[in-house]
């Protein structure tokens, strides 16, 4: 891929239909993190759940979540992308407004189950919306690059403003998340008002009439696409560590100073990925994007190393393994997306990103079996198996290409 893919001229020539995107997942992300990190403290604050009752709702409806967006993303093949993703758009709506005004626990832990669902409903449709306005392969690149970039710089600046504001941990801050979503579906309703986008790409976007049965048929053929669901699942298993069974095993091991700790950490992994992942884009534009993956699964697994043998109580090692790991984030997951997005045939662009949602299998199980084997066998043991997990990633995505794929032309697929 060429570096011309950061070009100016390219960014410039971007449809509206791509700002929205841009801009509206920033503002989403953004207004979602003032708040929902301190779910977990209103749940205990308020109704007095314990740290495994709490993990266990939380847990719970992120799987559930799973499930939602794997039928969305097939949903939006088979009748179009508008539909999943303005019900995406007035479900985060009402569930977050639900979610401020809850004050009973069985309310509270419905609102939880719904407000997963508007980013279900809206994620695979939306990224397959992407595909279908972008018909050139290094806009479609761009743009996917573009969002993952956004979503971290919302997730990066809502904390701080929700801080500045003095917004967090307030539940009524939720409406702020509710409004952003507002303010998405108007968008989507301006962008689709009669004649906007009539001769666009979004509106002869390929379709099929298969069933969900038929897809699921269709994805169990594809031996390829099955392999890479797995690795991705092991990395978001793996990759999560660093949010969950890092902050569990120093705090066990008694970190001094452990808030000041967390709080670098933090700010060190929202630095990186907000500041270097264009330059590195722009560094390795010329690499085939799964050669950029296997860079990014080599600094993972670095990062592991470097954490199961960081002294406990060296402040700065820690801040490095979290540098290593977060320019390994950087290169890795958006160009994740843009492998999906290769591998996907153009009328299941939908369906593939919607079984993408399985990565969060990994990312969900993290913080249960990583406690575990912190408990068992101790902090380092855990950060040692996850960099033995990396050699297992690179194994699937070595030998991914030689696997069978599916007869899409059996299916009778446009495009």
């Amino acid at each position: 891929m060429s570096a011309q893919v950061l070009s100016w001229q390219r960014v410039k020539q971007l449809p509206a239909p791509v700002w929205l995107m841009l801009w509206g997942n920033f503002f989403v992300r953004g207004s979602y993190f003032m708040v929902w990190p301190f779910l977990a403290v209103i749940l205990y604050q308020r109704y007095e759940l314990s740290a495994t009752e709490t993990g266990f709702w939380l847990t719970t409806a992120a799987l559930t979540a799973v499930v939602a967006g794997f039928y969305a993303g097939h949903l939006s093949d088979r009748f179009g992308r508008k539909p999943l993703m303005l019900a995406g758009a007035v479900t985060g709506v009402l569930a977050f407004s639900a979610l401020a005004l809850a004050d009973t626990l069985p309310l509270m832990l419905c609102c939880i189950f719904l407000a997963t669902l508007p980013r279900a409903l809206w994620d695979a449709p939306s990224k397959a919306w992407l595909g279908d306005l972008l018909p050139d392969s290094k806009d479609r690149e761009l743009a996917l690059q573009g969002l993952y970039f956004m979503v971290n710089a919302g997730a990066a600046c809502g904390p701080v403003l929700g801080l500045w504001a003095g917004l967090s941990g307030n539940p009524h801050s939720f409406f702020i998340t509710a409004a952003s979503y507002g303010a998405l579906g108007l968008g989507l309703l301006w962008l689709y008002r009669p004649g906007k986008l009539a001769s666009s790409a979004a509106q002869t976007r390929p379709s099929h009439t298969l069933n969900f049965a038929a897809i699921l048929q269709l994805l169990r053929q594809d031996q390829l696409f099955a392999v890479i669901i797995l690795a991705n699942i092991l990395i978001n298993f793996i990759y999560a560590h660093a949010d969950s069974s890092l902050i569990q095993y120093l705090t066990r091991a008694d970190f001094p100073d452990l808030v000041t700790l967390i709080s670098s950490l933090v700010m060190v992994n929202s630095l990186i990925i907000v500041t270097c992942q264009f330059p590195l884009l722009r560094l390795l534009g010329h690499w085939p994007v799964i050669k950029r993956i296997h860079l990014g699964v080599v600094l993972l697994g670095l990062s592991q190393i470097w954490f199961a043998l960081n002294p406990v109580d060296w402040f700065w090692g820690w801040l490095g393994a979290m540098a290593v790991l977060s320019i390994g984030e950087a290169v890795l997951f958006a160009n994740m997306n843009v492998h999906l997005d290769q591998l996907a045939h153009p009328a299941l662009r939908g369906s593939y990103f919607g079984a993408a949602s399985l990565y969060a299998i990994g990312y969900s199980l993290s913080p249960l079996l990583g406690g575990l084997i912190i408990d068992v066998l101790g902090g380092p043991a855990l950060f040692a198996i996850s960099a033995g997990l990396c050699v297992l990633v690179l194994g699937c995505y070595t030998a991914a290409p030689r696997l069978r794929r599916p007869d899409f032309a059996a299916y009778k697929l446009p495009g």
